[in-house]
């Protein structure tokens, strides 16, 4: 997993989606953050305190629709528990090989 070309390739995603705003942003970077805690396994086990504190994002409503956003948009795959004992799961989908299969480069 080469986190550069991944994030590279996020960014390109982003700069094309107008669906997505800061928060949304925020959110994926601190979820890449646990993926990358984890040595980029998957799924990753997420508590929404400290996914909201990494993120900045202070209110819950806000942290569930830019997850629910995410996950509808194919940015990530959320595995809710329903369980306040038990971390939710989010399995962290890999744009790095997508960069690679299209053979988006930055040519100059």
């Amino acid at each position: 997993m080469n986190y550069i070309k991944h994030l590279t390739a996020f960014y390109e995603k982003v700069a094309q989606d107008n669906t997505l705003n800061p928060s949304h942003i925020s959110l994926y970077l601190a979820l890449f953050q646990f993926w990358n805690f984890s040595r980029f396994r998957n799924p990753v086990n997420i508590s929404r305190d400290e996914v909201m504190r990494i993120s900045k994002i202070r209110s819950k409503a806000t942290y569930h629709k830019c997850l629910k956003n995410l996950h509808s948009s194919g940015y990530i795959d959320y595995q809710p528990s329903y369980n306040p004992f038990q971390g939710s799961k989010v399995v962290m989908l890999d744009f790095g090989r997508e960069l690679k299969a299209t053979g988006k480069r930055n040519k100059k």
